[in-house]
C-alpha cells in the first residue's frame, strides 16, 4: 500500500471510529433516559410494544485482588501469570 492509500485508511478509520461513538453517546443518553422512567415509575420492568425491558439490580461477588496481594504477597505472586499482547493505536 502506498502512503497516500495508507493515509486515505487511517483517514477513514477516524471518521468511523468519530461516527460510532457519537452513535454510542446517542444510545447511552436514550438508555438514560429510559431508565429514569422506569426510576419514575418506580418499576424494574416494563413491557413496551414489542419489548420488554428490565432495569434490574444484580448482585455480585469479585475477588479483591489488591487486599489478597497486600495481606499475602507470597502466596500472590506463585500465582500471577505475566501475558503478552499487541496494542493497535491511531493517534
Amino acid at each position: 500500500m502506498s502512503t497516500k492509500d495508507l493515509t486515505a485508511k487511517v483517514r477513514s478509520l477516524k471518521e468511523l471510529e468519530a461516527l460510532i461513538a457519537e452513535a454510542q453517546a446517542e444510545a447511552e443518553s436514550i438508555k438514560d433516559e429510559l431508565k429514569a422512567e422506569m426510576i419514575n415509575r418506580n418499576t424494574e420492568e416494563m413491557t413496551v410494544d414489542v419489548f420488554k425491558i428490565r432495569y434490574k439490580t444484580v448482585k455480585s461477588n469479585r475477588f479483591d485482588t489488591n487486599a489478597f496481594k497486600s495481606t499475602h504477597k507470597e502466596l500472590y505472586n506463585q500465582y500471577i501469570k505475566q501475558t503478552e499482547s499487541r496494542r493497535f493505536t491511531v493517534a
